[in-house]
C-alpha cells in the first residue's frame, strides 16, 4: 500500500482524521532513518526556551507551534490573516489530543514584525513555525528560524523563499505547469504557444514551462509576455493567433487569471483562432466564475484540486465562525493538522527534516501533498475542462504519488 493513504468517504473529518489514523499511520513505517541537512532542523524542543508565553494560544498541549500571521494588518491582507487563523483553531479542536498548543503571534505583514515574531516564538519554545503569508516576512522569520533549527511551513507562493528547512505549503506554478502539461500531451498535445504576463509570475510560470514540454517530449513554439495593459495584450495574442492559423501549434497556454483570459481568448477568436483547432491550457488561477463562462474557452483545461475536500470544510467554517473562509484557509488547517498529526506519531522526530520531506506525502483538505528536499511542494492535482460554462473534472487527481503525472 502507498504511504499516502487517501480517504474519499465522511467528508472533510474523515480527511482530517486520516492525517493521523491514515497516511502518517502508513508513514510511520516509510520513513527514512538519515537526515538531509547535516543533524536536521525539528528535532526536538528549543534548548533553553524559558520565557513565558505571551499572545493568543489555540489548544492547551505542550508540544509548541507558532503560527505568524499579519492580522493587524489592513485590508483584505488582514482579512486572510483571520481566515488562516480561523482555520488553524478549527484543526486544534479536530485533534485536541494531540498535545500541540499553537502560539499565535502577529508579524504584522512587515519583515520586522515577522522577525520579532518568530524570535519571540523561538524564545518561547516553538518546535515549529506555521507562516508567515508574505513573501518578505517569510524570508525574515526564516533567518530567526534558521539560527535556532527549527523548520518553518509558510504560505507564502514566492518560490525564491524556499530552501532547506522553509517549507511551502501554497500551490505553486510548477505543480500547476507540470500537472497540465503532462495531460496535455498524453492526449497528444505538444507543440505549445504560451501567452504570459511580464512580471515575476510569468517569470516562474515561463521557466516551469521549458521544463515541463521538454519532459513531456513536446516543444515550445513561442512565448509571448504582455504587460497588463489591453493594447499590449493585443499585440502579443496576435502574434500566437498567426502561429494557430499557419498550424504550428496545437496548444495555447495562457495562466493569467481573472479577466485576461477570457480577454485573449476574445482577441484569438476575432483572429480566426478556433477552440475547435486549438486547445486552451490554463492554471490553478481559473478556478472563476468569469473564465468558465467564456464561451471561447470551450473545451479548455486547467488544473486544480478536487473541489470537495474544501467545499465541506467551507461548511464546517462556516458552522463555527459564521462566516465564508477565504480559498487559502485550508493552508493553514491542513499545515496545523499537520504538526498535530506528526506530533501524535513521531515523538523527538515528529518536525525532522526527514519526517516533513517524506517522499509518500501526506493528505489534507486539497489533497495529497508532499514536501521536497528544497522546499517547494508537489501536490496532486485534477484536470478540469469547461464544457458549457462550467468547469467539470476530466482527469481526477491522481490517489499516490508513485502514479501522479508531472512527479
Amino acid at each position: 500500500m502507498s504511504c499516502v493513504d487517501f480517504v474519499r468517504a465522511g467528508g472533510l473529518k474523515a480527511a482530517a482524521v486520516a492525517i493521523v489514523t491514515g497516511s502518517l499511520v502508513a508513514l510511520a513505517g516509510c520513513t527514512g532513518s538519515g537526515s538531509g541537512f547535516g543533524g536536521g532542523f525539528g528535532s526536538g524542543p528549543a534548548a533553553g526556551a524559558t520565557a513565558p508565553v505571551t499572545g493568543e494560544t489555540l489548544g492547551s498541549g505542550n508540544i509548541r507551534v507558532a503560527l505568524l500571521l499579519p492580522i493587524s494588518a489592513t485590508g483584505n491582507t488582514g482579512q486572510v490573516a483571520q481566515s488562516l487563523r480561523n482555520a488553524a483553531d478549527l484543526a486544534i479542536r479536530d485533534f485536541q489530543t494531540s498535545g500541540v498548543q499553537i502560539l499565535v503571534k502577529d508579524d504584522r505583514g512587515t519583515p520586522e514584525g515577522a522577525r520579532a515574531a518568530a524570535s519571540a516564538a523561538v524564545a518561547e519554545g516553538a518546535e515549529l513555525i506555521l507562516g508567515p503569508l508574505n513573501s518578505a516576512s517569510v524570508t525574515a522569520a526564516a533567518s530567526v528560524a534558521r539560527g535556532a533549527r527549527i523548520p518553518v511551513i509558510a504560505f507564502s507562493t514566492d518560490t525564491s523563499v524556499a530552501g532547506p528547512g522553509v517549507y511551502l505549503l501554497s500551490f505553486l506554478p510548477q505543480s500547476d505547469v507540470d500537472r497540465i502539461v503532462s495531460y496535455a500531451a498524453s492526449r497528444g498535445k505538444r507543440s505549445v504557444a504560451a501567452l504570459l504576463p511580464s512580471d515575476a509570475y510569468g517569470t516562474v510560470v515561463e521557466a516551469a514551462l521549458q521544463r515541463a514540454v521538454a519532459n513531456a517530449g513536446g516543444r515550445v513554439m513561442a512565448i509571448e509576455r504582455y504587460s497588463l495593459d489591453r493594447v499590449s495584450m493585443q499585440e502579443r495574442a496576435n502574434a500566437v493567433a498567426a502561429l494557430a492559423k499557419s498550424g504550428t501549434i496545437d496548444t495555447i497556454f495562457m495562466p493569467d487569471a481573472g479577466d485576461a483570459a477570457p480577454f485573449l481568448a476574445q482577441v484569438l477568436a476575432a483572429a480566426g483562432v478556433s477552440s475547435a483547432q486549438i486547445t486552451y491550457l490554463g492554471s490553478g488561477q481559473w478556478d472563476d466564475s468569469r473564465i468558465a463562462a467564456e464561451s471561447n474557452l470551450n473545451g479548455a483545461w486547467y488544473p486544480g484540486p478536487e473541489s470537495g475536500g474544501f467545499a465541506a470544510f467551507s461548511r464546517r467554517y462556516q458552522t463555527a465562525f459564521g462566516t465564508a473562509p477565504s480559498r487559502t484557509a485550508t493552508l493553514a488547517y491542513d499545515a496545523t493538522s499537520l504538526a498535530a498529526g506528526l506530533a501524535s506519531r513521531f515523538g523527538a522526530e515528529r518536525f525532522a527534516d526527514q519526517t516533513l520531506t517524506n517522499a509518500n506525502g501526506f493528505i489534507g483538505v486539497d489533497g495529497a501533498f508532499r514536501f521536497l528536499q528544497n522546499g517547494l511542494n508537489q501536490r496532486g492535482l485534477a484536470v478540469y475542462e469547461i464544457k458549457g460554462g462550467q468547469a467539470v473534472i476530466v482527469d481526477p487527481a491522481p490517489k499516490s504519488f508513485a502514479r501522479a503525472p508531472g512527479t
